[in-house]
């Protein structure tokens, strides 16, 4: 099992939330951005690096651990990788055009439940739907 950090990346529209989300490379499903931790970063920070990297996210990361799931991910020429996500939340500010996978993946915004609906992993499923930005504040 090994560890991975993704970015629930959202921003607030006439009081409601929405939540980002980028296609995979490969199989173009809907996904949040993540990746491994990085020396020298947080894992807050480096949420906030894979939200720019993935999904030209310019914003702030918290350092508030919004929950963990679990997925398999696909490693070429090998068995799957067994890997837990720990999920943070990055506000976004401004959405970039040019960043370093833009051409590589699609990005949208969603409702929670929308977001919830699109995504494959049950646990990150209930994550986004439950995603409240103002208990980000306590």
């Amino acid at each position: 099992m090994r560890l991975q950090i993704g970015a629930l990346c959202y921003r607030v529209v006439h009081d409601k939330p929405e939540i980002l989300l980028i296609t995979s490379r490969e199989t173009r499903r809907w996904i949040i951005p993540k990746g491994w931790p990085m020396q020298g970063q947080s894992l807050a920070q480096a949420a906030r690096t894979e939200a720019w990297e993935e999904a030209g996210v310019e914003g702030k990361s918290f350092d508030r651990l919004l929950g963990m799931y679990g997925y398999q991910k696909k490693m070429e020429g090998g068995p799957p990788l067994h890997c837990i996500v720990s999920l943070y939340p990055v506000k976004v500010k401004r959405l970039a055009d040019d960043f370093p996978e833009a051409g590589q993946r699609k990005r949208k915004w969603f409702s929670p439940k929308k977001a919830a609906a699109k995504v494959n992993e049950g646990e990150l499923a209930r994550i986004l739907k439950d995603f409240d930005p103002r208990r980000l504040r306590r």
